[in-house]
C-alpha cells in the first residue's frame, strides 16, 4: 500500500496517498471509506498519471471536521489540497459520496478540474433518490454508527460488491469500513442526505464521464440516466454485472474505461 502523507489545510489535517507521474488525477472515496479503497487505481492508473487519493476530512487518517461542516467546506478543503500539492488542473474522479465532492468542487472552483469522472454518482441523495429512500438510508446508518462494526458491515457487502469480485476484495472492504470515524460519518450523513445538486448539472462545462455498474442497487441506472440527461455532452458507460464499488468489484475494467476517457481529454 502506498505511503500516507499529511498536510494541514485550514486547520484540518488531511492525509493522502500519491503514486505515479504525469497529468494529475485526484480520487475521492465514499462515506465509510478512505484512500485505501483506491488501491487498484493507485496501482493501475499510475502508469500515466500522478494519482492522488485523499482521506476526506472525517475519514482515514484525516481530522474529523466540525459538526457544522458542509459540502462547500469539503469542496474548499479539496481545492486547498489540490493547490497545496501543485496539482494543476487535475482530472477529478469521485465515487458515490466522492462524486458529490467532485460536483461541488466544480461549482465552487470551476477552473480547477480538467475533467470529471463520476462513478456510482448521485446529485446528492435528495437530488437522486425519493424522500422515502433517503429517510430509510439515513435512519439505518444512524442506528449502525453506534453499533460495533462487525455486527453490520458484513450486511453492506452485497450492496457494494458482486459475487464476482476479485479474491480478497470483500475482506479488504470490510477492513477499511470497520475503521470508519463515527463523528465524521454523522457529519457526512447529514450533508449527504440533504444535498440536491441538480441545479448545477446543466452548468458543467468540462468533459464528464459517468461510470456505473449495471448491478448497482445503491446508485441504480435510473440515477445514471438522469445525470447523463442533465450534464451537457457527458458520456455514460455501463459496466455489465458490476456493483456499487465498481473500482474494486472490477478494477481492470474500471481502470480501462478511466484510461480510455482520460486519454481522450488530456490533450
Amino acid at each position: 500500500m502506498n505511503q500516507v502523507y499529511q498536510i494541514e489545510i485550514e486547520d484540518l489535517r488531511i492525509a493522502y496517498r500519491r503514486s505515479g507521474q504525469g497529468l494529475p488525477l485526484v480520487l475521492l472515496h465514499g462515506i465509510f471509506d478512505d484512500s485505501r479503497a483506491w488501491r487498484p487505481q493507485l496501482d493501475g492508473l499510475s502508469d500515466e498519471f500522478t494519482v492522488v487519493a485523499w482521506d476526506a476530512p472525517g475519514c482515514g487518517q484525516s481530522s474529523d471536521p466540525p459538526e457544522t461542516f458542509s459540502l462547500a467546506n469539503w469542496a474548499d478543503s479539496l481545492a486547498g489540497l489540490i493547490a497545496a500539492l501543485g496539482l494543476e488542473r487535475p482530472h477529478v474522479l469521485g465515487l458515490s459520496l466522492g462524486s458529490m465532492f467532485a460536483l461541488e468542487l466544480y461549482r465552487r472552483h470551476p477552473t480547477v478540474p480538467r475533467s470529471l469522472v463520476l462513478a456510482s454518482a448521485y446529485a446528492g441523495w435528495a437530488g437522486s433518490l425519493s424522500p422515502e429512500i433517503v429517510e430509510q438510508r439515513k435512519q439505518r446508518i444512524l442506528r449502525e454508527i453506534d453499533t460495533p462494526p462487525d455486527q453490520w458491515i458484513p450486511d453492506w457487502i452485497p450492496q457494494l460488491l458482486t459475487a464476482n469480485a476479485p479474491a480478497g476484495a470483500i475482506d479488504e472492504v470490510i477492513a477499511v469500513m470497520s475503521e470508519f470515524h463515527p463523528a465524521g460519518a454523522r457529519t457526512m450523513l447529514r450533508m449527504l442526505a440533504d444535498v440536491d445538486l441538480r441545479d448545477m448539472l446543466p452548468l458543467i462545462g468540462v468533459p464528464t464521464m459517468l461510470l456505473y455498474g449495471s448491478a448497482d442497487t445503491r446508485s441504480p441506472l435510473t440515477v445514471a440516466e438522469s445525470l447523463h440527461a442533465q450534464i451537457p455532452g457527458s458520456q455514460l458507460v455501463i459496466l455489465p454485472g458490476i456493483g456499487h464499488m465498481s473500482n474494486i468489484d472490477a478494477p481492470d475494467l474500471f481502470n480501462a474505461e478511466v484510461h480510455r476517457f482520460l486519454r481522450s481529454v488530456s490533450n
